[in-house]
């Protein structure tokens, strides 16, 4: 059965391991994967916890589709109290270690405390073994998982591993699985590396019924022909998001030097039909029939020979126009260097762009640049502080920080310059001339975020008719410039996000960057027939609603307020100064931005100060929180 997979409790300071059920109420409440989460998290982790401390929770958690027959159901959660923000930790990531947890009995594993030495878990058939992990400690997140897949003895162990930028608890360190995948944002990998916890392997043969076979392979075939027979698929399946780069920058709504500009001019070898030098084929996740990533192996430079793959639409920024460069082999170094060190791409572009516009202002300090060139474009001081970051030295130890500790070690007038939410940096693009999306990283449970609430297809242009269609209210308007109605869009993004995070499967195969992908009426019908759970497409909104608002009742515990809902100064101050006529000069009116926060604070039931009021509490279910059932 689907439902039957069970939670691992792992203390690593003593050493144990419980094994429990998980009750039928909380699957029905949250599903599984980033609703558990927030669960467990809620349940588990003190307020005040010391994010880098033995009593943090580190919580890995497959979907509730993961290892099943639907689309993409590949995903994976994984979540703490972050030490990039202090707040929600929280990240995701694809690949095949969410559908092999599955197969291993587990749908969670709750880790805590702290292990004497480096240690790895080793995850086989319902039972949970730590390991001595001491000669794995130093290797990066490639080696460990082949070394790993050797001393088991068996190619198919999937493996969730740090590398060094983990061990040395960088704040903004990633989990990583495969060749590209990463659990990136927000510093889990700095978590693990606190907890000595070197690696998760997993392995598993046991199999998952579904609850109508003949019914859910007939209708999932269907759903997989809709999906694969869309220009949006093909679109992904030649360029991957690499595409998305062409139209953003053409239009001016991506942040270039760091947040001096908006559009990139001359950048044509960013572009995605740059990838033709370098790619081999496509590759994809588990149960994914879109194949969005490029395979490559590098044929000069620093990596020469290396395989890799990617990379995503945030390389194409984080290495390239917040750095003021454009290269796609220096976007293919950076990102293989990032990677093995198990970094965030998206961190490391936005402090390095940020170190380099603080360098040109003559505002960071002479001894801490020392000999590196931090001029713009430079990909060798780039290559050299990402591998300075993930090691701890100099300049790189004080950006190992993330926004806020860095902030605080050079000077408050550094944070002007510096481009983040509740101390995430944002991606690199700019949504000044999008109060839609401008509201969506504000307003994030995790920091300025892409993932969680954007809608990305209000740039479409679309009819209101067609958005009516989509979200469910008359009135829409289908200019991305203004600001009227784009709270609900936010809001009813960020419930569908929460649902798919929840179910494990990939949002590129949800309405995110298409508005004719599967949403909520689809996934009611694919969890009756793979589980058994009845569900309308309005419950399963409302458990998307439900998982929100207890990320931000973990936040508010921790001291949250409306003021973390805000963007930085230089969205209300700086007009853009390039792109298309109809994005340039523009800015975020702060009035209007606080009556967009108030609207979307109604819409969820919420007081003036972003706290859920009782009524909402107890509609949601969630006014006796923590109930510690599990």
């Amino acid at each position: 059965m689907a439902l039957n997979r069970r939670i691992a409790y792992v203390d690593l300071s003593a050493g144990s391991v419980e094994v429990r059920d998980v009750p039928l109420e909380l699957r029905r409440k949250y599903l599984g994967g980033r609703g558990m989460d927030a669960y467990l998290l809620y349940n588990h982790v003190e307020p005040g916890t010391d994010p880098l401390g033995p009593d943090n929770a580190l919580v890995l958690s497959a979907g509730l589709l993961s290892g099943t027959p639907a689309p993409a159901g590949a995903r994976c959660q994984i979540s703490a109290k972050s030490p990039l923000t202090g707040l929600l930790g929280s990240a995701n990531m694809g690949g095949f270690f969410g559908p092999e947890l599955r197969y291993a009995g587990f749908d969670h594993i709750v880790i805590q405390g702290r292990a004497e030495k480096p240690v790895y878990l080793w995850v086989h058939n319902g039972s949970v073994e730590i390991r001595d992990a001491d000669h794995l400690w130093g290797g990066d997140a490639v080696q460990t998982q082949t070394r790993l897949r050797e001393e088991l003895g068996d190619p198919d162990v999937k493996v969730a591993c740090i590398g060094v930028a983990g061990e040395n608890q960088v704040r903004f360190a990633c989990v990583r699985t495969g060749i590209k995948n990463a659990a990136g944002r927000t510093g889990m990998g700095a978590v693990m590396g606190s907890k000595n916890l070197k690696a998760v392997a997993v392995r598993g043969t046991l199999p998952i019924r579904l609850a109508d076979p003949e019914g859910a392979l007939g209708y999932l075939e269907e759903l997989v022909d809709y999906i694969q027979s869309s220009k949006y698929a093909e679109i992904m399946g030649k360029w991957g998001t690499l595409f998305i780069f062409d139209v953003t920058n053409s239009t001016g709504l991506i942040r270039t030097r760091n947040f001096q500009s908006n559009q990139m001019p001359h950048s044509e070898d960013l572009e995605c039909e740059a990838m033709d030098r370098y790619t081999m084929g496509m590759a994809a996740c588990f149960g994914c029939t879109m194949h969005c990533r490029h395979k490559y192996v590098l044929p000069e430079g620093r990596f020469r020979g290396q395989y890799g793959e990617g990379p995503e639409y945030t390389s194409q920024g984080a290495f390239g126009t917040e750095v003021g460069a454009a290269s796609m082999l220096g976007v293919l170094e950076a990102n293989q260097l990032v990677n093995l060190h198990g970094l965030d791409t998206l961190e490391v572009g936005s402090m390095i762009g940020w170190a380099m516009e603080l360098h040109e202002k003559g505002l960071l300090p002479a001894e801490l640049v020392g000999d590196l060139d931090l001029r713009w474009g430079n990909l060798d001081a780039v290559i050299r502080l990402i591998d300075d970051i993930a090691h701890r030295r100099g300049l790189g130890d004080v950006l190992a920080e993330g926004p806020k500790g860095a902030i605080e070690r050079l000077g408050p007038e550094t944070a002007y310059y510096n481009i983040h939410v509740k101390g995430m940096s944002n991606l690199h693009s700019d949504e000044r001339p999008t109060p839609s999306l401008a509201l969506n990283i504000a307003t994030s449970t995790r920091g300025a975020d892409h993932l969680r609430s954007r809608p990305a297809i209000d740039l479409y242009h679309l009819p209101p008719k067609v958005l009516e269609r989509i979200y469910g209210k008359p009135g829409l308007s289908d200019d991305y410039r203004v600001y009227e109605g784009k709270p609900w869009m936010v809001v009813w993004q960020e419930r569908l996000y929460a649902l798919v995070d929840a179910l494990g499967v990939c949002k590129f195969q949800s309405v995110f960057l298409s508005p004719n992908m599967p949403k909520a009426e689809e996934y009611a019908r694919v969890l009756r027939l793979v589980t058994g759970l009845e569900f309308t497409p309005e419950e399963l909104m409302e458990i998307g609603e439900r998982v929100t608002t207890l990320e931000r009742l973990f936040n508010l515990r921790e001291g949250a307020t409306r003021a973390d809902d805000d963007l930085p100064e230089r969205y209300f101050t700086e007009p853009t100064p390039e792109g298309l006529p109809a994005v340039r000069g523009k800015c975020i009116d702060r009035d209007r931005f606080e009556a967009m926060l108030d609207e979307y604070y109604d819409l969820h039931g919420w007081d003036r100060e972003g706290r859920p009021t009782p009524e909402t509490l107890a509609r949601l279910g969630l006014d006796a929180e923590p109930t510690r059932l599990v």
